[in-house]
């Protein structure tokens, strides 16, 4: 398989070990994941960086596997999920980033065709993301208002 904007071809992403139980060395039990869950998700942390920290400090290579619910299913139990999906928020980021060096930079062209890309996986995730039902049927995406959503 290609990559989608250059004519490289991909590599392969790691795959997770199949298991079905949780590993020995977990000394967590479910209630004590999901209240650590919850909390790392009161401070601020976003899905991707619970589950680093969760991987890296504490041991746990799968939240699933210990809870049998995955991390963002335990955030909306407890109301506390994102309102946009992680990878849109990332793609709206770097956009806005792109945005603000191109008004500095005017004459900067391979920027502004990063931003022509990453605009376009933006309207490809949002189109993605109203079909599956999680953003709403109104939902656009304008960068001025990207701005005030995002800090």
């Amino acid at each position: 398989m290609a990559r989608l904007h250059t004519r490289r071809k991909g590599e392969h992403g790691s795959k997770h070990p199949v298991r079905a139980a949780p590993p020995s060395w977990v000394q967590q039990d479910s209630s004590e994941l999901k209240e650590l869950v919850v909390r790392l998700a009161k401070e601020g942390y976003s899905t991707a960086t619970i589950g680093t920290i969760l991987r890296d400090q504490y041991g746990v290579p799968s939240v699933k596997l210990v809870t049998g619910e995955k991390l963002l299913e335990i955030l909306k139990e407890h109301n506390i999920a994102p309102t946009l999906p992680e990878d849109l928020m990332n793609v709206i980021k770097q956009a806005l980033r792109t945005r603000r060096h191109i008004e500095v930079h005017k004459k900067d062209i391979s920027n502004k065709r990063n931003l022509t890309l990453a605009e376009s996986k933006i309207h490809r995730l949002v189109k993605y993301y109203k079909k599956k039902g999680i953003l709403p049927a109104d939902w656009t995406y304008e960068p001025k208002k990207a701005a005030l959503l995002i800090k």
